[in-house]
């Protein structure tokens, strides 16, 4: 069946992965609505590199929603605690990390299908990855299949009849792969950032958690990452 013309609410947060996930659903033909969220992230300038990506795109609609999330602690990306900081990605710990944001994804996939329901849309897109990640429980296959089900019991367009689907198209692939399926679709990763502590004017910081998978995946593609980085700044 063509997608094409079929409306699809699209997260974006300006980071490689959303960047990928969008110019994959645009070269499907989906009619695009992106979503971004200011939630009380220290890396707010992600939202500047998908206002960016989301004009680059042509994106029918984007959205930037606020929600407080730092009001409820738990997490050091909406908090004063440090972001862990690492010289390796061999150094990286198996356990849920303390940058893990409670009920993250679900609170926006939560916005997103409502904006789904009102747009009329039954395709949602979110760029979960469960291979290099940070372990994070709402970025697994499981997590998303139950979401799913939920938004089919939950919503009036479920009840009809109109099945909703979560596409999910990073999420078997390792940042190589992501960073290689978009580069042949022509995404500018010099537009993204991914840093969970940037320093002034959104220089990445190249030790935390996402900057370290991030050059991992860059350099087993075998290209080089345009963001800028601390450790390379004269």
């Amino acid at each position: 069946m063509s997608v094409v013309g079929r409306k699809a609410v699209v997260l974006l947060s300006g980071g490689l992965d959303s960047a990928t996930v969008l110019a994959m659903a645009a070269a499907d033909g989906f009619e695009i609505y992106a979503m971004s969220f200011r939630y009380g992230q220290r890396h707010a300038v992600e939202l500047s590199c998908a206002r960016a990506l989301a004009e680059g795109a042509g994106v029918v609609e984007q959205r930037e929603v606020e929600i407080d999330l730092g009001s409820l602690g738990g997490s050091a990306l909406t908090t004063s605690a440090a972001v862990p900081k690492h010289d390796s990605v061999d150094e990286l710990s198996d356990e849920i990390p303390s940058t893990y944001v409670p009920a993250r994804n679900t609170i926006f996939l939560s916005y997103a299908l409502a904006w789904a329901e009102v747009l009329g849309a039954n395709d949602l897109f979110i760029g979960v990855n469960a291979l290099d990640y940070s372990g994070y429980p709402d970025c697994r296959p499981e997590y998303i299949a139950a979401f799913e089900t939920m938004a089919n019991l939950a919503t009036a367009a479920g009840v009809n009849g109109e099945r909703l689907v979560v596409h999910t198209p990073l999420i078997h692939l390792t940042k190589a792969a992501i960073i290689e399926r978009g580069l042949a679709l022509g995404v500018d990763y010099g537009m993204t950032t991914s840093c969970y502590d940037p320093l002034p004017g959104g220089v990445a910081c190249g030790h935390c958690d996402s900057c370290l998978l991030r050059l991992k995946g860059f350099a087993e593609a075998g290209t080089v990452d345009p963001r800028r980085y601390a450790d390379k700044e004269n």
